[in-house]
């Protein structure tokens, strides 16, 4: 299992215009951008109380059943370069601010992040080219048909690997921890996940973990409310619609980056999860392959990646969470 965790510590989000009310559910939403001097909010927030992912370790987190990595082919990666477009398809979101999304400020509103990073440098592995790649832009609740059905060769977009989840597909080790945490408005009475939830309505995503845990034990919180993509959930809280968000913290620190009159309730995420990529079941040569790039990017890339996308809403970390192999 892991042996070192990297410590990172939600700072604050202010200097951000706030998403108009008025806003139509993700598709058509238009991403609030932050201003580039961080702005007079941002500095009155830094002193504030962080959030600080907790090094602790899940029982069964199955983080350990990833093969080695490989250069080897085989036919998984056969089948990606024998096609007459010679692209690796990746399966990502386009609405997750810092990880996968467009930037409308940006000429042809090209998609960046620290998702799209990564997977472009699997692309130039395969490819020797880490523009042969075509991005599809995927809801939160068909991560896993859109693989099944060979919609798209791999998906790299915040998905958290999980025992029951591998029996679906394959993953890659974890590139990124991370861990569910209550999103709320600063003005609040909710203080986190925990009993100032009960009677509250609370949004998450349809297939993903946030709601897993919801269901296990909502504190007697309306769960009802669930969404295809976990943008929406933010969406739906400045609607005034729901009271409250349950979602990975590394995603809610880019939503309350992008509206200020948010944020993280509670000292540190109620889970520590990972992030991987993950792949069709029985790809084995793909996830080795996968696996590969990971390790050379652990070393070489990953952290200049953090730096540019993560670091002014996460603050600093120590590096990536170290790794262990099933063989």
């Amino acid at each position: 299992m892991r042996t070192r965790r990297g410590t990172v510590r939600l700072r604050g989000w202010g200097g951000v215009g706030a998403m108009g009310a008025a806003c139509v559910l993700t598709g058509a939403l238009a991403l609030a951008l932050p201003h580039k001097d961080g702005g007079a909010g941002a500095k009155a927030a830094d002193g504030g109380s962080g959030v600080t992912v907790a090094a602790r370790a899940d029982a069964d987190d199955c983080n350990d059943r990833s093969p080695r990595p490989s250069g080897k082919d085989g036919p998984a990666i056969d089948a990606i370069k024998n096609r007459e477009v010679k692209k690796l398809v990746v399966g990502v979101d386009q609405n997750s601010y810092r990880w996968g999304y467009r930037d409308p400020n940006k000429k042809g509103g090209a998609l960046e992040g620290f998702d799209i990073d990564l997977a472009r440098e699997i692309a130039e592995e395969i490819f020797g080219d880490r523009d042969a790649v075509v991005f599809r832009a995927i809801p939160t609740n068909q991560r896993i048909p859109a693989l099944q059905s060979g919609q798209v060769d791999m998906v790299v977009r915040t998905m958290t690997v999980n025992c029951e989840r591998l029996k679906d597909v394959d993953f890659s080790t974890g590139y990124f921890e991370t861990g569910q945490q209550v999103l709320a408005p600063r003005k609040s009475g909710i203080t986190g996940y925990n009993d100032t939830l009960k009677g509250k309505k609370v949004c998450s995503a349809e297939g993903s973990i946030a709601l897993e845990e919801l269901e296990k034990k909502s504190f007697g919180a309306d769960i009802s409310t669930t969404v295809p993509n976990q943008l929406d959930c933010l969406v739906r809280l400045q609607l005034g619609e729901v009271d409250a968000v349950v979602t990975d913290s590394a995603l809610a620190a880019g939503q309350a980056a992008q509206d200020p009159t948010v944020e993280l309730k509670g000292d540190k995420p109620f889970t520590t999860e990972y992030y991987g990529v993950a792949m069709k079941k029985g790809s084995e040569d793909l996830v080795r392959r996968v696996n590969k790039v990971l390790e050379e990017y652990r070393a070489d890339g990953w952290q200049k990646s953090y730096d540019k996308w993560l670091k002014g809403g996460l603050g600093k970390v120590s590096g990536p969470p170290e790794v262990d192999y099933r063989d």
